[in-house]
Parts: structure tokens; sequence; C-alpha cells
């Protein structure tokens, strides 16, 4: 229940978390490139008047004084011509200031005291080396690994139960000519695969999908065809049979209902793998790409940058473990409950 509780607080963050935060996932804030997770807003007293410096070097003016009074910044700004008011709107461009209002005019408009907002902007996870929120680009990237997760594993059950349960109850030579696919299939080496598919296709989201339900497919039909041996022999599949039900009707109404218990927990624990897949793929960078992101395509982009921003990679890596930990000891549970002999002994 635990491990639920986790899931699905995971799942609502990364659904309407983005909208909470307050930062654009895509916006991208130069001033505060790789800032520490913190939940103290910026901009830091310290921080201030070197930023107008920068500004005003642009603006081709001088600061002579520079005063922050509670939210407000108070400027005195001089040039040996008249300022032409237009260059004021570096300050609202700037990620830390709003929008400058003039207070007085002096020397034929060659010195000009200003007063701008100052902008309150925390970053609890930091930001990236672009200077993005860390946070919002994390749950949006949990989305995408999620919906990855959850479609790949559904087209895998897809695919593996309904061959499964076609090549266990037909046995003989189909079941064999079934399997030895499944075998050749199993010897194709995964990464190799991807790259056959990198060449006529383009990297995406699309591609991630087609290349993992091509593989992932194959442990589930293998265990659903285990089920179905087991199942063919018992006296209510001959008694369908002896009722004339067509195969397709013994398999939808007596095979398949009775293989849900081991199909459901075996689908539980692929979610996590499909996603540390795509992390992996997305890692190599044969995954995601821009500007969609992905836990493994963030985890690549803190890797690069350990040693200078090691929040980069903590703050993904994060919630992955934590995804994969409780679909893990989620899938361990419907194991223990789903068991009938558990559930005798009990």
């Amino acid at each position: 229940m635990a491990a639920l509780a986790t899931l699905l607080a995971v799942a609502l963050a990364c659904l309407v978390g983005p909208a909470l935060t307050g930062h654009d996932p895509a916006r991208i804030y130069p001033d505060l490139v790789r800032t520490a997770p913190s939940f103290r807003p910026h901009p830091r007293p310290d921080s201030i008047a070197p930023a107008v410096e920068r500004l005003a070097f642009r603006m081709r003016v001088a600061p002579e004084a520079i005063r922050v009074e509670g939210d407000t910044l108070h400027l005195v700004l001089s040039a040996p011509r008249p300022i032409d008011e237009r260059v004021l709107s570096y300050l609202p461009r700037s990620d830390l200031f709003g929008p400058a209002t003039i207070v007085a005019r002096e020397a034929q408009g060659r010195r000009l005291t200003v007063e701008a907002p100052l902008r309150r902007l925390s970053f609890p996870l930091g930001t990236d080396v672009l200077g993005r929120d860390l946070l919002s680009r994390s749950l949006v990237a949990g989305r995408v690994s999620l919906l990855i997760g959850l479609v790949a594993t559904g087209v895998a059950m897809g695919i593996g139960v309904l061959y499964g349960a076609v090549a266990g109850y037909r046995g003989g030579r189909v079941d064999a000519a079934m399997m030895r696919l499944v075998d050749v299939l199993y010897a194709l080496p995964f990464v190799f695969f991807v790259i056959m598919l990198l060449v006529f296709f383009r990297a995406g989201i699309g591609l991630i999908l087609v290349a993992i339900g091509a593989v992932e497919w194959l442990d589930m039909a293998r265990i659903v065809r285990a089920q179905t041996l087991s199942l063919r022999h018992r006296d209510f599949v001959r008694a369908a049979e002896a009722l004339g039900l067509s195969t397709v009707a013994i398999l939808r109404r007596h095979i398949l209902p009775n293989t849900l218990g081991p199909v459901t927990v075996a689908a539980t624990l692929l979610v996590p793998r499909v996603i540390l897949l795509e992390s992996f793929l997305s890692f190599l960078g044969l995954g995601v790409q821009e500007p969609a992101t992905s836990w493994g395509a963030l985890i690549a982009e803190g890797s690069r940058a350990l040693e200078s921003a090691p929040w980069m990679l903590a703050a993904p890596a994060g919630f992955l473990v934590a995804t994969l930990v409780a679909l893990n000891v989620l899938g361990d549970g419907l194991a223990d409950a789903l068991d009938p002999r558990l559930s005798e002994a009990r």
C-alpha cells in the first residue's frame, strides 16, 4: 500500500505539478544558470549589484547608485548623452527585475532615477546548465517516462498474452514454430536493434515504443504459454471443447481470464523494466530528443555536469529510483496476494 501511495503521488505530481511550480519547464533564466537547490528566493542581495552592472553595460549607462528597499530596486543611471527611455526595457528582460519606472530626470536627461520591482524566484531542486527549473523539468520528464512505461507495457501485454495463449493452446508443431520465433528474437541484441531502427527512422518517443514493444512481449508470451499449457487439460477446458466451442471462444472465456493473476504481476514488474530501458536509451542519446525530455535524458545531462552541479543528476535520479522501487515492491506484493498457495496457507 505504501508503494501504491508513492506511485499515485508521483503520477499526480507529474500530472499537475508543472502548473504549480511557477516556472515554465522550457523557460531559460540566463542570470540563474546552475543555481543550487534552495527554498530561498532569488535574487540574493549579493547578486543584485553584479546583475545591474551587467545590464548597465548593455544599456550603455553607468549605475551611480544601487539601493534595494523591500522588493523594489532603486537606481541612479547616468550617461554622457541623454538616455533613451527604451533602453530601460533591458531590466524586465532580465530574470531578476520587473518593468522600470522613471522617478526623476536630471541633467537634461543624462541622469535618471529609476525604480523596478524585484522578481522573487525559488528553485527547490536548482537549475540546469541553461538556467531551466529542474523541478518543473523533472515533473514533465516524468510524464514522458511514465507514458512510455504504461504504453509499452500495454503493447507488450497485448501481443504477448495473445501470442502465448495461442501457442500454448494449439500445442504441437504450431507451439514449436511459434516459440522458435521467440527464441530468435531473444537472440537479437536490443541496442543493435535500436540502432538499426535509427537508420530508417528518426529518434523519438515513437521509436522507443516500437523498439521496446518489439522486445518486451517475449517474456509475457512465455509466461502466458506456460499458464495455458497447465490449463488446456483442465476439466472446464475439456468440457468447453466437448460443447463445441471454438478456439477463440475457449481462449476468451476460459484460458485468458485464468491467466490474469500472473499476467497482472508480470505487467507490474514490466513497467519499471520499460522505464529503465527508456532511461538507458535516452542516456545513450538514442531515446527522447529535445525539446521533449525524460528522466533518462535528464540523468544524461546531469552526469555530464556531475562535478560542478551534482543536483542536476540527483533530482531526476531521485524520481526515477522512487518510481522503480515502488513499482517493484507493488509487483512483489501483488505476487504474494494473488498466489493461491499463500492464500491457502493463511
